[in-house]
């Protein structure tokens, strides 16, 4: 369904377009944002543009620097070492209360999840919008409305990781989703223990791609 003139121009409306323009990386870490070129670009005025660079700033999405203007923020080696040690946990978290917590549907919808995401290989970004959902559905399935609000703070920064989606790098897509087959196996016999395990070996093995993909860039 095609958004409203309304919401489109809203600054609700320009802040969701240019998030997802951030998250798909056509507009990377580093590029400048001028409101003049977004208001354009997206065919609205720059008040919204004003509103949703403002709130994007103040979750640290943006930064803004004197005598250079606005831009997407970028995150140095540290900062991202730091966001994949905070995601192994809470990730691992989520996964040991989904195998509490979730219900044959939800266990279902994962395996269905997989399998789907099998015939995508080959399809990085296809892979990569997928993988969100993924664990999405494991947020939700682990019952916890303070985990999820955490996780979701945390994937906003997530769109600022450096260089393209570690799907594309060779075997990591396969590799990947054999990770969350095993997360989801665990998930079915409801054992915590396993599921917190697999979660956090696929985020160190997700960050190892990251690391190597910043080496080769």
């Amino acid at each position: 369904m095609k958004a409203s003139e309304a919401e489109r121009s809203s600054g609700a409306g320009a802040y969701e377009r240019l998030l997802r323009a951030i998250e798909e990386g056509e507009l990377a870490p580093g590029s400048r944002l001028r409101e003049a070129e977004l208001a354009e670009r997206f065919q609205i005025s720059r008040t919204p543009v004003r509103e949703a660079l403002g709130r994007l700033e103040a979750q640290g999405l943006v930064a803004h620097e004197p005598h250079r203007g606005a831009s997407v923020a970028q995150l140095d080696y540290g900062q991202v070492s730091e966001l994949y040690d905070l995601r192994e946990v809470l990730e691992g978290t989520a996964a040991r209360l989904a195998a509490i917590h979730a219900s044959a549907v939800e266990t279902e919808i994962l395996e269905e999840m997989v399998a789907r995401d099998r015939t995508l290989l080959g399809d990085a970004p296809a892979l990569a919008r997928t993988n969100r959902l993924f664990h999405r559905q494991i947020h939700g399935a682990a019952r916890n409305r303070f985990l999820q609000s955490t996780l979701e703070t945390m994937r906003l920064s997530l769109v600022l990781l450096p260089g393209a989606t570690t799907l594309a790098a060779p075997d990591r897509a396969a590799e990947s989703l054999a990770e969350h087959a095993a997360i989801v196996a665990a998930i079915r016999v409801h054992d915590g223990d396993a599921a917190e395990a697999a979660a956090r070996a696929h985020i160190r093995a997700a960050f190892k791609a990251r690391i190597r993909i910043w080496q080769e860039s």
